[in-house]
């Protein structure tokens, strides 16, 4: 059995019950593959990467991962607040240690960058509003030599070609009365729904196999 830890934050994490259909990619990412692949979600609402290392999530995954299991790691959201972290510097020393960690115990890293927001301008153009964050982990990963998918990359592409109207139905959006766990109403262009958890985990899956990581064939066809 290979083990997939996710280490992330809402748009990777479990949402409860009380916010569904709210849905991170993590959530669905069992569902493609076989198994013999066990997902374990650790992503955490609100984390950026030093706080998800402060509160113990990276300890409690790297007492339990194996050699030739993987971690997934895709923060950014929530580094760019207050008490999150500097791209070029405090973001890539802290994502060193997820990338160490794992490597010490015969893990394989991957880095994701963030997912987009769904944030179009007044020519229906996505705008990027994730600042040097994606950057800055594209150029550990070369640094470091670590695998990486980019997702911002592929997310703006989905987003684009559903377009500022078809791109709603990735995400939490409804209106008053529409859903029951959002009586008022609800417009989020952060968290997806879970179709839209699904199409961005097909992504990460597609991400997989131009890697050629291993795992690809415990992928379902």
């Amino acid at each position: 059995m290979t083990y997939i830890f996710l280490a992330g934050d809402s748009t990777v994490a479990n949402c409860p019950r009380s916010e569904a259909p709210m849905a991170g990619w993590g959530q669905v990412f069992q569902s493609f593959f076989t198994n013999d692949i066990k997902v374990l979600n650790f992503a955490k609402g609100g984390a950026s990467t030093n706080t998800f290392i402060e509160q113990g999530y990276l300890d409690i995954i790297l007492e339990f991962i194996q050699p030739n299991d993987y971690l997934f790691i895709q923060f950014g959201h929530n580094d760019q607040k207050s008490f999150g972290t500097q791209p070029f510097t405090t973001y890539q020393s802290y994502l060193t240690e997820y990338i160490n960690g794992a490597r010490e115990r015969g893990a394989i890293p991957v880095l994701i960058t963030s997912v987009n927001r769904r944030n179009f301008d007044e020519n229906n153009i996505l705008v990027h509003t994730l600042g040097d964050y994606p950057k800055a982990m594209l150029q550990l990963a070369e640094k470091l030599d670590v695998q990486v998918i980019n997702l911002l990359e592929k997310t703006e592409k989905l987003y684009q070609s559903l377009g500022p109207e078809g791109s709603k139905q990735l995400f939490t959006w409804f209106d008053a009365n529409e859903h029951p766990n959002y009586p008022e109403g609800i417009q989020d262009n952060t968290h997806f729904c879970e179709h839209g958890a699904r199409e961005v985990g097909k992504l990460v899956i597609e991400g997989i196999k131009e890697l050629q990581l291993p795992i690809v064939s415990f992928i379902k066809e």
